[in-house]
């Protein structure tokens, strides 16, 4: 194991685990996403027939939806009321509003597990407010089926898509990796758009979250890692108690 493709952007700090990784492994980490997000236009937007100040709470998460959310309003011309609260399924989202308000003078509320269904309780305390969920063009209905349950007026809105990054010809022809690591079932369809004879051979395959191992062996490949588990939470910990196995 030398080579090792993160299908996500390189971090922006170099305390990443990444890099605590490589050097302990003697292995080396290239970070090339298969997919980005961009934003709705305004236009885009519009079509939906959706007024941002018609609601007074905003659900978020994740940061792209953030970006997204106040990346439009300031294209609509939209000013962000002073009462607006957001609701955000983790912490570190709440904390990243900061970036476009200042964070003293809102009201934001967060659950713990990062996960919609915990978010939930806190926004039922809320049954006054009127919901509005910034979200992928690539969703399901699990948001909008938890908030009909709890009786809260919500609506759910497309604000950003994901679409493929693709491979550039010098990047295909130098496609040589021991391991490939997926995030996203949005990633196996980029890496099979892309590389459309790809064999994977002796090639590992890792997948982080159970819609992506499943993406994984759907398309016909084998999964070698998967996380988060009981033992790793985190695809750099999974991936580190592998090394650590094969190494011995």
């Amino acid at each position: 194991m030398k080579k090792i493709l993160v299908s996500q952007p390189k971090p922006t700090t170099e305390k990443s685990p990444y890099y605590d990784i490589e050097r302990e492994y003697d292995v080396k980490c290239d970070f090339r996403p298969f997919f980005k997000v961009e934003g709705l236009s305004a236009k885009e937007f519009r079509h939906q027939k959706i007024n941002i100040l018609d609601y007074s709470a905003i659900v978020f998460t994740s940061r792209h939806a953030v970006n997204h959310f106040f990346t439009l309003a300031k294209e609509l011309r939209v000013t962000i009321p002073e009462d607006m609260k957001y609701f955000c399924v983790i912490e570190s989202i709440a904390l990243y509003i900061q970036k476009y308000v200042q964070y003293r003078k809102r009201k934001v509320f967060f659950g713990t597990t990062g996960k919609i269904a915990d978010l939930v309780p806190i926004m039922a305390k809320h049954k006054a407010e009127k919901y509005l969920v910034p979200m992928s063009s690539v969703h399901n209905d699990d948001v909008k089926n938890m908030l009909d349950a709890k009786k809260l007026k919500h609506t759910e809105c497309v604000m950003y898509r994901t679409v493929s990054n693709d491979l550039t010809e010098e990047e295909v022809k130098a496609f040589d990796y021991d391991m490939i690591i997926f995030f996203s079932p949005t990633g196996i369809n980029a890496l099979q758009k892309n590389l459309p004879n790809f064999e994977q051979g002796d090639i590992k395959m890792a997948a982080f979250g159970p819609a992506t191992c499943k993406a994984v062996t759907d398309a016909g490949f084998r999964l070698d890692l998967k996380a988060p588990d009981a033992e790793n939470p985190s695809m750099t910990s999974a991936l580190k108690a592998y090394l650590k196995k094969h190494k011995k």
